[in-house]
């Protein structure tokens, strides 16, 4: 049922961003662009809250209950930035917006770049480990020690993130030197 769940919310999340970036750019409604864009997390909202009465409801807790915890915490963490990449690219290809600039390649640029995604992976890797958490402690679910792996790879995937970005930090990435002239 779970699984049947996380697709549901999977397909109607990029259903309700292209209605929103639709609404906004093709239509010119703003204000129900701004409602649709704004409520994409409540359907990661209601995922995790399906899920905590799926497990209250008598279910064996299994992976696919955390990792509907986590679609919440990545909405959470990614949500905003992922939006205003969609926004800015659908402006660009369907509204006649100017081009998208290109991820920072060198420097303090990507450097910032860096960091930047590596908040965003410790946010909603703390945000999805508090709700499994909660699963965890709200409910009796048989097999909850199967979150347990969760705490690890989140943990594993913050702590690579921070390393990435603190190598950028240490190690600047910087430009290819100019071709030098052959005389």
């Amino acid at each position: 049922m779970i699984v049947t769940l996380i697709l549901a919310a999977e397909v109607a999340f990029w259903v309700v961003l292209g209605l929103g970036l639709s609404t906004r750019y093709l239509l010119r409604w703003r204000r129900t662009s701004t409602v649709l864009l704004v409520g994409l997390p409540t359907i990661d909202l209601v995922l995790f809250l399906l899920t905590l009465l799926d497990l209250r409801g008598g279910a064996t807790a299994s992976w696919t209950h955390a990792l509907a915890a986590s679609y919440l915490g990545f909405s959470i963490g990614y949500g905003p930035s992922l939006v205003r990449w969609a926004d800015r690219h659908f402006l660009h290809r369907y509204a006649g917006g100017p081009k998208p600039p290109p991820t920072p390649k060198y420097g303090a640029e990507r450097t910032r770049h860096e960091w930047l995604i590596c908040r965003r992976t410790v946010v909603s890797a703390a945000i999805t480990l508090t709700l499994i958490t909660a699963l965890r402690l709200l409910t009796d679910a048989p097999g909850g020690e199967v979150f347990t792996s969760w705490y690890w790879r989140l943990g594993l995937a913050a702590a690579i993130n921070t390393a990435v970005a603190a190598s950028y930090t240490i190690w600047p990435k910087q430009p290819p030197a100019a071709p030098q002239d052959a005389a």
